[in-house]
């Protein structure tokens, strides 16, 4: 229905799912929906419910880590196996292979910089997603990003900061996000009858023109 539009997780728990059922999944949208897929995850903060999956609280940013680098691994290679402390599965055969190549972009939701922003794992996104309700403001967090991105090896102009969920419909709010530099703006867009949808869409595409200035 659209040529335009993306679709993306807001977000996937990796910790709480399997990463070879997940990185098939993740796989088979990105061809339904043309190459638009935008793969959105997290660690989770939740312990009872992270518990309740079988996963160990305190090790949780090493199991997202392996579980992201086994999916990588599914995505890219024609026999992939991977072999780590938590993940561990020899050669195997998955189709299909995502639309976009090597895969969508890993994009890593949060507002605080919790320790998987500090381990390994940055060396393996491709963006950052930050929320809005950040006391101390939604520039801040993207400085830290940037410079935990340089620490990393990894240029910061090549990783497009997110300020995604629950960004609102109002020129002002839109307008500062992107004073404090973020890229991309998002919704959630809930199920509703194409009768609401669509006077939602015209909205935004309004708002856009308007801070484009045209």
């Amino acid at each position: 229905m659209t040529t335009k539009l993306r679709i993306g997780t807001g977000i996937a728990l990796v910790t709480q799912r399997d990463p070879i059922v997940t990185a098939k999944v993740v796989s088979s949208i990105d061809q339904l929906c043309g190459g638009r897929f935008l793969f959105g995850v997290g660690n989770g903060w939740n312990q009872d419910e992270i518990e309740n999956h079988g996963t160990d609280f305190e090790s949780r940013h090493k199991l997202a880590r392996e579980r992201i680098e086994a999916m990588k691994t599914i995505w890219a290679e024609e026999e992939p196996e991977y072999h780590g402390e938590f993940v561990n599965f020899d050669k195997m055969k998955q189709w299909p292979k995502p639309a976009q190549k090597p895969h969508p972009p890993i994009i890593v939701g949060g507002a605080s910089l919790c320790r998987a922003a500090r381990d390994p794992l940055r060396r393996r996104l491709d963006s950052r997603a930050t929320t809005g309700w950040r006391r101390d403001g939604i520039g801040v967090v993207i400085d830290q990003f940037r410079k935990m991105a340089t620490e990393a090896g990894r240029d910061p102009a090549t990783l497009p900061d997110q300020h995604l969920p629950r960004a609102r419909q109002d020129r002002r709010a839109c307008a500062s996000a992107r004073r404090s530099a973020s890229t991309a703006s998002s919704s959630p867009c809930r199920r509703r009858r194409k009768t609401s949808i669509l006077p939602i869409l015209d909205r935004w595409a309004e708002l856009q023109r308007q801070l484009n200035g045209e």
